[in-house]
């Protein structure tokens, strides 16, 4: 009976990963464009990096086939990866023990998408960048700052930015993909809740200091600005005019109000660009820039399940 089911957990294991290497490539050719040869319709939403001079755009219609993208950044090797079981989208520095590693999806776990890597086969989550079988269970991959926009916030932000556009090879599978970003994908694993703490519902996750919260989206939705304390820190997220971008920051200094006009940030009298800037701040130590805070979007039961000390609001 051992043997017999040993058998079938290995069948289902290889099935598995072939099912994973046959049903989504990375792309053949990554192609960038600035603004002006840009094909993706600003109102899509996209995963933005930057480091110095340097600015880019991944459609998540792209990122929901591939699950991963590989480029750099002012030189830095990135992994961006998403997972449309999960509606997670994170950015890795693709390292293990200080070398530039390789991964392939192999299938998931927990509904999360897993990547194994070349060298020793280790499995890592793509939620956290956590290995969890293999030799290198317990090490971590190093999270690269993101930001999830519409293309049209982005570049309003990073107007030179270079933005992914479709391989040629994969428009049938990115089409099939259109609606998920918007949350009306039909398919049993990847639709939305529209209701509040749905197993998938979306929420805006934030860690701060070992400290987690979940915002209920249709709750932001509603309140447009909230304010709240994480790691010790005064914080607060905001949604802009568009209703589908949003900014959350740690603020290093008392305020009382709060408030957003014209996608501009007001804190008591001061204003900030949405990058967290101050435009008018006198120059002293105690009105600094806003610290941006890592929020990700994505399923309920996927921030649930790995940050299980999540407070929620």
């Amino acid at each position: 009976m051992l043997f017999l089911m040993l058998v079938i957990f290995s069948i289902a294991f290889i099935q598995t990963q072939m099912m994973a290497d046959t049903m989504f490539y990375q792309p053949n050719q990554l192609i960038l464009k600035n603004s002006s040869e840009n094909k993706i319709p600003l109102t899509r939403q996209i995963i933005g990096i930057q480091q110095g001079q340097e600015a880019k755009a991944y459609p998540i219609s792209f990122l929901a086939y591939h699950h991963q993208v590989r480029d750099q950044i002012n030189g830095q090797d990135v992994l961006i990866s998403y997972c449309s079981v999960c509606r997670s989208g994170r950015v890795f520095i693709p390292k293990v023990n200080g070398q530039t590693e390789t991964f392939r999806l192999v299938g998931m776990d927990q509904f999360n998408a897993m990547f194994e890597d070349s060298k020793t086969g280790s499995w890592w989550r793509q939620e956290n960048g956590e290995a969890i079988t293999g030799p290198l269970k317990g090490q971590m991959l190093d999270l690269f700052p993101s930001t999830q926009l519409s293309l049209a916030q982005w570049l309003t932000l990073y107007p030179d930015s270079k933005i992914m556009q479709a391989d040629p090879a994969f428009n049938s599978s990115y089409d099939s993909l259109a609606l998920f970003e918007q949350g009306k994908s039909k398919g049993s694993l990847t639709k939305t809740d529209t209701s509040s703490w749905g197993e998938k519902s979306w929420v805006i996750g934030i860690s701060k200091n070992n400290e987690h919260l979940a915002i209920d989206w249709n709750r932001l939705q509603h309140e447009k600005q909230i304010v709240f304390n994480l790691g010790g820190q005064n914080c607060f997220i905001t949604l802009t005019t568009s209703n589908t971008d949003y900014f959350a920051f740690e603020v290093p200094f008392e305020f009382k109000n709060i408030s957003l006009k014209q996608d501009t940030i007001f804190l008591d009298q001061f204003r900030y660009s949405l990058n967290g800037n101050c435009i008018d701040c006198p120059e002293t130590d105690t009105f600094k820039n806003l610290i941006s805070l890592p929020a990700y979007q994505e399923f309920w039961h996927s921030w649930r399940t790995f940050h299980s000390n999540s407070q929620i609001y």
